[in-house]
C-alpha cells in the first residue's frame, strides 16, 4: 500500500465533485488541480554577506523537506552593487506528494501561528488562475527552531493550478483549505 497525502485523497474523493458541482464541468479532466507550489525568498543583503544566502537555503530546506537552491542575478544594478551571477535568494518547487503535504502543513500548522490572524487575502490571484501569498516571518513554521534564527525574513509562496480563472483557483485552493478572508 503506497502513502497517499491527507489533501490528495480528499482532492480526489471530495474536491473534484464540489468543483464539478459548482462549474458544471462535462469532464473530470477539466477540474483544476493544483500543480507546484514554489516558496521563494529575496535575499537582498546577501550582496554584502554571503552567509545569508546559506541560511536562506537551509530555513526552506527545513520549512519545505526538500533541498532548497540559490538564485543568482540576471544583471548588473550599480545602485544596489549588485554585478550579474551573483546569488541574490533561494527557492523551492514541490510537486506531487511533497507539495500536498506542505499545503497541509502550512493550513494547519503554520498560518494559525500568524499574530492575530483572519485569513489570507483574496487579492493574490494572477488573472492566470495562480495565487501569491507573501508571509512575513519564517518563524511561523514548526520546523524553525527561534533559538537558532539570525534574522526574520519573509517568504513568499506562489500555488500554480491548471485553473483558467481566478474564480475558479480561488475555489480550488478554498476547498483545499486555505482561509481566504471574509469581506
Amino acid at each position: 500500500m503506497e502513502y497517499t497525502p491527507r489533501l490528495k485523497k480528499e482532492y480526489k474523493e471530495r474536491v473534484i465533485d464540489a468543483l464539478t458541482k459548482e462549474f458544471g464541468y462535462k469532464n473530470v479532466m477539466q477540474v483544476p488541480k493544483l500543480e507546484k507550489i514554489v516558496i521563494s525568498r529575496g535575499v537582498g543583503a546577501a550582496i554584502a554577506d554571503k552567509k545569508l544566502i546559506e541560511y536562506a537555503v537551509d530555513e526552506l530546506t527545513q520549512i519545505t523537506g526538500q533541498k532548497a537552491v540559490t538564485t543568482i542575478s540576471k544583471k548588473d544594478v550599480a545602485s544596489f552593487k549588485l554585478r550579474k551571477g551573483m546569488p541574490i535568494g533561494a527557492k523551492v518547487t514541490l510537486r506531487k506528494n511533497r507539495m500536498y503535504e506542505f499545503l497541509d502543513r502550512l493550513v494547519t500548522a503554520s498560518l494559525p501561528r500568524v499574530r492575530d490572524f483572519k485569513g489570507v487575502r483574496a487579492t493574490g490571484f494572477d488573472g492566470r488562475g495562480n495565487y501569491n501569498l507573501g508571509i512575513t516571518e519564517q518563524i511561523i513554521f514548526p520546523e524553525i527552531d527561534i533559538d537558532k534564527v539570525n534574522r526574520i525574513n519573509g517568504m513568499d509562496i506562489t500555488f500554480v493550478t491548471t485553473a483558467e480563472t481566478d474564480k475558479e483557483a480561488k475555489s480550488l485552493l478554498n476547498e483545499l483549505g486555505i482561509p481566504f478572508k471574509k469581506n
